[in-house]
């Protein structure tokens, strides 16, 4: 069972409140725990989104609202280069088609919100775009998803973040996606050099939300 919003805690960094937010414990190795206490929600856009919303809900009744929530774990691809970290320009949710009722595919009936929702982007790493869903993505997956990544929280995350009118920032590491998918080992054997990687990302947030950056 993931963590309950009585565990969330915020990281102080350059003066800002940030709170990080994972997944699960695989992502979070040695250099990421060195760094700071995640927010675990678990897998897929349910229960992140049930998990980040009770989580902000509390700080907001407690005045501790994050000035940035960071998310942050690994994402498969077939643009993007194996092992290497982007920051996250954009993310769409994959699940959502009312196309037959004359939504556009990405967008939820009745709620203005775009089919790509920007994200913050304060790093100066590569940034592009993400699609988050319910499924695993493999093999001839790819071919139907306009996205340059793709995860299973992160578009969940942005929603319960924007009810609570905080920015959102994506980092993800690229464990998977050249070839077929077809087992555990597939996603778990680059996670450690991800847990590294991810580590020197998270240390330029001081600068960049540092006072020259306001």
């Amino acid at each position: 069972m993931p963590p309950t919003p009585l565990d969330v805690r915020c990281e102080t960094i350059a003066g800002k409140r940030v709170l990080f937010v994972m997944a699960i414990e695989d992502e979070y190795g040695p250099h990421l725990r060195s760094r700071f206490t995640p927010l675990m929600t678990g897998v897929g856009p349910v229960e992140a989104a049930i998990t980040t919303g009770l989580a902000l809900h509390r700080l907001h009744d407690a005045k501790m609202l994050p000035d940035l929530v960071v998310s942050l774990g690994s994402a498969g691809s077939r643009a993007c280069e194996l092992g290497e970290v982007y920051q996250v320009a954009s993310v769409s949710w994959r699940d959502m088609d009312a196309s037959r009722l004359g939504f556009a595919k990405g967008v939820t009936p009745f709620i203005d919100h775009p089919v790509d929702l920007p994200l913050h982007a304060p790093l100066k790493l590569p940034s592009v775009r993400l699609s988050t869903g319910a499924n695993i993505v493999g093999g001839d997956d790819y071919a139907s998803i306009d996205a340059d990544m793709v995860d299973m929280e992160t578009f969940a995350i942005a929603r319960a973040c924007q009810r609570f009118a905080v920015p959102l920032a994506g980092l993800r590491g690229v464990s998977d996606g050249p070839g077929e998918l077809n087992d555990m080992l597939g996603w778990t054997q680059l996670l450690a050099l991800l847990d590294e990687r991810l580590a020197v990302a998270v240390d330029l947030l001081a600068d960049a939300l540092g006072p020259s950056h306001r």
